[in-house]
């Protein structure tokens, strides 16, 4: 098929399928005409074998034969783009070879870097000065190239008169988790944008971390030596063409009308919320409460945007801290299967770099280039982060930003950045010694720093204790899951399901507080505060604004399980089980009986600080009873008398010695600094 009757049969196929979305997309003035090739191959299987073979050709043919029809208006700027190439075409990353060099393939993959949008010189005009001759070279090369000579005999020396630019862009494009085998590195390819590919409609699609399909050429780019020869290999990159973002977060999961049906049909079972629990980790014994509180996690709560500009983060983070062997690693997997967009990232793997972002050298525009962190990337989904207690401080002090403002600013080499990270974070961590000890307190024995723990909305203790009636029971569980494949439970939902239906009510459900929800959480929240005001000495704060937020973000959470816009009685009742439970677990002061808040979050009970207080008053005193320098057997015996256990003014002493408030000149004795 020679080139002008290629130019003909394209026009006659575009005037047959394609002329009414032509004159759309002019009325839109937009860049591109997307074709699909599945039309191209019924109208015409000898021209779409020859697309495949030779794109380069074929589109010049295309554009061609766009100019030839008689629409109204510039078709010059109109670029031709191919989709939904047939499966044959798909090539991994890894599998490129030199035999697809200028073939026509699709490939897929997450995008980890993005260059600068800047012009590109695609074809210059030249003129030669003995002659007048207007000579035009094709710019196809990385340099820039000038004719060699004229048709007169003339060489070097001749004038530019014009240059032709487009707009360029570079990816880097790697290969997804999902599709890689064993213990091979995620190959990366550099993929080339033109045009209106990076327009800034189109721009927004190919952010880091979005998982794209990209429609392109492969071509080999010389690399040149330090010799400055060109070396005997090349480099591959891929000339794209067309390009679609994969399901990216939960608002881009496609629901069919059938499917939307079912969920609505099952959100109205009374049961609903068990059987969606139930599903969460079928595999899993018991942790009953944990496996609502995940399920609440990826329902989320509303996000709002006040007109200030304040917003108030819709995403809870929940920390698993437990004894080894408790599932708690298993419970992260499954969460990470199931939530519509999630990334897993493993303690001892992770840097804060590799959590929130990192400045690399770029090769391509001689710069530095942002490289998206698991944070950043997980941006609108979910981020299981496991063995935190194992992270250094310095990396874990690098998510203190993400998990309360939702953003990672980043101010390295000539880059000031600020990236959304609007991640929810599930979070598992051993206790200090490796297990928990039945007889110390349960804060204790949580090793990572206030600041971050207290940005949790929840906190579980997963213990282990021996019991006879449940280690039966357990170990009966994991045996039948061994003897026999299949669950046997009736109940359990698909996967696919439980991922649809979070993606559908984060999509469509915006739940408000009624009244009478939100007296029962005023109500709640008063009546926890109210407890602390009793005591003459410094009062234990049960709980603070902060729990108050999260009983808000969980009651929105459960309404969403139920597809409800409204959030009832019942739902705030189940946030306020939810956080009690917790609150019960690790903030129990031994001493008062009551939960003090400060336990999780400075480390330091109230009870803790009353008695700092009472022991500073009576060195205070005995200062000035006794001169300079205390007996701290005199403290003792004060403190008993207002009812301090000696061993607690021993403890006490030590502290204040730490802090710098005083110091023993010599044994038994101590001074004021």
């Amino acid at each position: 098929m020679d080139v002008s009757e290629q130019i003909n049969k394209f026009q006659q196929f575009l005037e047959a399928s394609y002329s009414n979305k032509l004159i759309e997309v002019m009325q839109k003035g937009e860049d591109a005409l997307v074709i699909d090739f599945s039309d191209l191959l019924k109208f015409n299987p000898e021209l779409a074998e020859i697309m495949l073979d030779s794109p380069d050709d074929i589109l010049k043919v295309a554009e061609l034969a766009l100019e030839n029809l008689a629409v109204e208006g510039d078709v010059k700027k109109i670029s031709i783009r191919i989709t939904n190439l047939s499966d044959s075409q798909y090539v991994k990353i890894k599998d490129i070879r030199s035999q697809h060099i200028g073939k026509f393939i699709y490939i897929d993959g997450i995008v980890r870097q993005k260059s600068d949008v800047r012009p590109q010189v695609t074809s210059a005009r030249f003129e030669c000065p003995s002659c007048g001759n207007v000579l035009n070279v094709l710019q196809i090369d990385t340099k820039f190239k000038e004719p060699s000579r004229c048709g007169c005999g003339r060489t070097g020396k001749f004038r530019m008169i014009s240059k032709e630019l487009v707009d360029a862009q570079k990816l880097v494009l790697e290969e997804a988790p999902e599709d890689l085998e064993g213990g091979e590195q995620p190959k990366r390819l550099s993929i080339f944008l033109k045009k209106d590919l990076v327009s800034p409609i189109t721009e927004k699609k190919t952010n880091p971390g979005s998982k794209v399909m990209v429609v392109g050429i492969v071509k080999e780019i010389p690399i040149i030596l330090a010799q400055g020869g060109k070396s005997t290999r090349y480099d591959l990159m891929c000339e794209a063409n067309y390009i679609e973002p994969v399901q990216e977060d939960f608002s881009q999961i496609d629901i069919s009308d059938k499917e939307i049906q079912e969920i609505i049909t099952l959100s109205k079972d009374p049961k609903v919320f068990e059987k969606l629990v139930a599903s969460i980790a079928p595999t899993i014994y018991g942790h009953d409460k944990v496996k609502e509180a995940l399920l609440l996690q990826m329902m989320g709560g509303v996000q709002k945007k006040r007109d200030e500009g304040v917003q108030t983060r819709g995403d809870m983070h929940v920390l698993l801290i437990g004894d080894p062997g408790s599932g708690k690693s298993q419970l992260l997997k499954r969460v990470s299967q199931i939530a519509p967009k999630a990334r897993f990232v493993g303690g001892r793997g992770a840097s804060g770099a590799g959590l929130t972002a990192s400045v690399v050298k770029d090769e391509f525009l001689k710069g530095y280039a942002l490289e998206a962190g698991a944070l950043v990337l997980a941006n609108k989904g979910i981020c299981c982060i496991d063995e935190l207690d194992k992270m250094s401080p310095e990396d874990r002090s690098a998510m203190h930003e993400a998990l309360e403002q939702q953003t990672v600013t980043i101010s390295k080499a000539n880059i000031q950045a600020t990236l959304r990270a609007e991640t929810t974070v599930l979070a598992a961590a051993n206790p200090k010694f490796g297990r928990f000890d039945p007889y110390e307190m349960l804060a204790k024995q949580i090793e990572l720093p206030s600041t971050l723990i207290n940005r949790f909305d929840l906190i579980f203790p997963i213990r282990d204790m021996p019991d006879q009636v449940n280690d039966e029971r357990l170990a009966t569980f994991i045996l039948n899951l061994h003897q026999n494949k299949k669950l046997d439970k009736a109940d359990v939902l698909d996967s696919e399901v439980v991922k649809k239906y979070i993606s559908y009510s984060r999509k469509t459900v915006f739940p408000k507080l009624t009244d009478v929800a939100l007296e029962e959480i005023k109500n709640f929240y008063v009546k926890m505060r109210s407890t602390a005001q009793d005591e003459g000495v410094i009062a234990s704060i049960p709980i603070s604004a902060r729990q108050l937020e999260g009983l808000v973000r969980l009651s929105e959470a459960s309404a969403r399980t139920r597809l409800s816009e409204k959030i009832t009685k019942k739902d705030a009742a189940k946030a306020i089980e939810l956080v009690y439970f917790c609150l019960s677990q690790i903030g129990l002061d031994p001493e008062t009986g009551k939960i003090d808040i400060d336990r999780i979050s400075t480390g330091i009970s109230a009870s803790e600080r009353s008695h700092i207080a009472v022991i500073r008053g009576i060195i205070n005193d005995l200062e000035n009873a006794v001169g300079k320098t205390i007996p701290v057997e005199d403290i003792v015996r004060e403190a008993e008398i207002k009812g301090i256990a000696s061993e607690k003014v021993e403890e006490v002493i030590e502290k204040l010695k730490r802090s710098g408030d005083i110091f023993s000149p010599r044994q038994g004795i101590i001074s004021k600094i």
